[in-house]
């Protein structure tokens, strides 16, 4: 385990550091912790216009008993966690853990709130009978080291629920999307810029939907780990 709580391993099962990528990982860290502050207000006006409504979506269509949410933020998911589900939701940034816990506590939430790397996850093989994330993956330095720790956790068959924002295919807005990326990551921590259906896949994933909420940025993916 290097400074910042990473493991990773080998081909052969052998634990070792990316330098690269770990320090992409802190600098990510660093940059929530910094924004967690102002986070809630910063997205207010979407939520309130359009995310809260797709949070909604994203959650009614989940299955099963055993929930992961990876990247759980300032905790703007947990009002809609489904009754009688055990969740466990993750985040790299403890300040954005701490919102999170607050807003737990005042929604008398049950939700297991822990520190962790997506790209690393510690838990057993197949403990999760679903896996959720909402604007998470335009932040992982490795999207597709994140999704395979995803798969490994799922039980053979388990459910991927993703509510994402990706680069647009078409060509001029696209294009502007990745002039104006730098930017906005030092701004908002978020890359604009990502192919997440391409991740998915190459994660090993069976997408059975992708739906469009808002141009062909915003999407819904919905996908199975292999069934055995």
């Amino acid at each position: 385990m290097d400074p910042a709580g990473n493991r990773h391993t080998d081909p052969a099962g052998n634990r070792h550091t990316d330098p690269a990528r770990d320090r992409a990982t802190e600098t990510t860290r660093r940059r929530y912790d910094r924004l967690s502050r102002t986070y809630d207000l910063m997205e207010w006006a979407a939520e309130r216009r359009a995310f809260e409504g797709y949070r909604r979506r994203l959650w009614s269509l989940v299955e099963g008993r055993r929930i992961l949410e990876v990247g759980v933020g300032t905790g703007k998911n947990i009002p809609f966690y489904p009754g009688g589900a055990e969740v466990t939701a993750i985040d790299l940034s403890p300040g954005m853990l701490d919102k999170a816990r607050r807003r737990a506590a005042e929604l008398g939430s049950s939700v297991e709130l822990r520190e962790m790397d997506v790209q690393d996850l510690d838990f057993p093989d197949g403990g999760f009978d679903a896996v959720l994330t909402t604007f998470v993956f335009c932040s992982v330095p490795d999207a597709v080291r994140g999704l395979r720790e995803m798969r490994r956790v799922l039980r053979p068959g388990g459910q991927l629920l993703m509510l994402e924002h990706v680069l647009s295919r078409r060509p001029v807005l696209g294009r502007a999307m990745q002039v104006v990326n730098p930017a906005v990551v030092r701004i908002m921590g978020a890359n604009i810029d990502r192919r997440t259906r391409e991740s998915i896949e190459a994660a090993g994933f069976l997408i059975e939907q992708e739906t469009y909420l808002w141009l062909d940025i915003v999407k819904l993916f919905q996908a199975r780990s292999p069934a055995g």
